[in-house]
């Protein structure tokens, strides 16, 4: 004991012993609050293009942030399906998940019409670019953020779809009858009905059932569910129509993101961005090669003619005003949509 502490009384020792232990328990309690958990659940396959994506990006947000973010991921569904991953998003109880857009056409459906809009809508890559990756893209995150407590922080893709059949269709004349799996979506039966097919509504997981037994004739898929499924080994006839493209929100919830320090925000921005600008050039490429996977294994690839395609967006044009009259706001982003083609 010095002199100093030595003529101090009791109390005032006891004071400055009491300061000296709560300035190393208040600086771990900061430190304890500069932890931020943010659990990634979505329903993606493990192995898939997003999931790696979403591995790469749970990796980043550890790093980066030097630990003060602490990124878990669930893939797979491991912590519920969809409808329940997307109720939990928005109220926090994960901080991300995946879906298209079009999961929040009930609350907002003029964000719906980035991609639940009827077919070809997205004439090419690039036009899907032009979209998400421009001001719509910002405008439907900040719809979003304002409807339902999720920003959009960045896009992934899963692709475009095309026709998988028993018996070749090269044309509308081809396709009249047609029995085609389609999602329970009354958009989507409108859509091929006009076309002249079939449309029959079943669940996706009894695609390759009702393949093998004729309940179907076909379905559309991207190429990569296509090899995934082993749906070729009931079908091996493709129309490569690109008539629907499925984009995917990475949804952030909006009142987590705002409690995060500002350089921890704009990590989570900037590195979702990086990510799924990946995810989507990988995703590209890959299409590219599942499809020569499926010549590889017997598939047919027939041509769809420019001319033709015309023909078949004509005849379903009509379903574009039906979506609209969701309400204005749908018609005017449906509109603009079709603008940056």
């Amino acid at each position: 004991m010095t002199k100093l502490t030595q003529s101090l009384p009791r109390r005032t020792l006891l004071q400055l012993g009491g300061a000296a232990l709560a300035t190393p328990m208040l600086m771990r309690s900061a430190w304890a609050q500069d932890k931020f958990v943010c659990k990634i659940a979505h329903s993606e396959a493990i192995g898939s293009p997003f999931t790696n994506a979403f591995d790469a990006w749970t990796t980043i947000l550890n790093e980066r942030s030097e630990g003060r973010i602490d990124a878990q991921h669930f893939p797979a569904s491991q912590l519920g399906g969809l409808a329940q991953l997307l109720e939990m998003s928005r109220i926090g109880t994960i901080q991300v998940t995946a879906a298209g857009p079009d999961s929040e056409e009930a609350i907002a459906p003029e964000i719906a019409a980035t991609a639940g809009a009827p077919g070809f809508i997205y004439k090419n890559e690039a036009h899907v670019d032009a979209v998400l990756q421009g001001d719509i893209g910002q405008e439907i995150s900040r719809i979003a953020r304002e409807k339902t407590g999720v920003e959009f922080v960045a896009y992934g893709e899963v692709g475009f779809r095309h026709l998988l059949t028993k018996e070749p269709v090269t044309d509308l004349a081809s396709l009249q009858g047609v029995k085609l799996r389609v999602p329970e979506v009354r958009i989507w039966v409108d859509f091929w009905k006009l076309l002249g097919a079939n449309p029959t509504p079943l669940p996706y997981s009894e695609q390759y059932s009702a393949l093998s037994t004729g309940v179907i004739d076909g379905l559309d898929s991207d190429y990569f569910s296509v090899l995934g499924f082993k749906w070729h080994e009931q079908a091996t006839n493709i129309l490569p129509t690109y008539h629907w493209f499925l984009p995917k929100a990475i949804r952030m919830n909006a009142a987590w993101l705002d409690s995060l320090p500002d350089d921890l925000q704009e990590l989570c921005r900037s590195s979702a961005k990086e990510v799924f600008a990946e995810q989507r050039t990988v995703n590209r490429a890959g299409a590219d090669q599942a499809l020569e996977d499926l010549k590889a294994v017997g598939c047919t690839v027939h041509p769809f003619a420019a001319e033709e395609k015309a023909k078949w967006e004509e005849k379903s044009a009509s379903l574009y005003d039906t979506f609209g009259e969701t309400s204005p706001a749908t018609a005017a982003m449906i509109a603009k949509i079709q603008a940056l083609a």
